[in-house]
């Protein structure tokens, strides 16, 4: 009885280590990809006009900005409780898409 009982908490336990392995996953995968979309298109923009780096330092701190609010919205949404929401702050109904 007691075996059931400790590979019952067991399994909690695997189950929060895993959606905090996937939290932080999350976390930096919403960080980096805007800094590498942007970094890369200021690349190719520094190549089109012919300038050495201007557009890839503009649109890597924009990047980093556009990475910031993500990690932002995601915690917020974490610690706020997981309702879903309409992009303009009305919460969704079952039937809504």
């Amino acid at each position: 009885m007691r075996k059931r009982e400790n590979q019952r908490k067991g399994k909690k336990t695997d189950k929060s280590v895993y959606q905090a392995l996937t939290t932080i996953s999350q976390f930096g995968i919403y960080m980096l990809v805007p800094i590498f979309l942007c970094s890369f298109f200021g690349i190719l923009l520094d190549r089109k006009m012919g300038t050495s780096c201007f557009f890839m330092i503009v649109l890597f701190f924009a990047g980093a900005l556009a990475g910031f609010r993500n990690v932002f919205l995601l915690a917020k949404r974490i610690y706020s409780g997981k309702e879903e929401r309409t992009p303009y702050g009305e919460k969704k109904q079952n039937g809504d898409s």
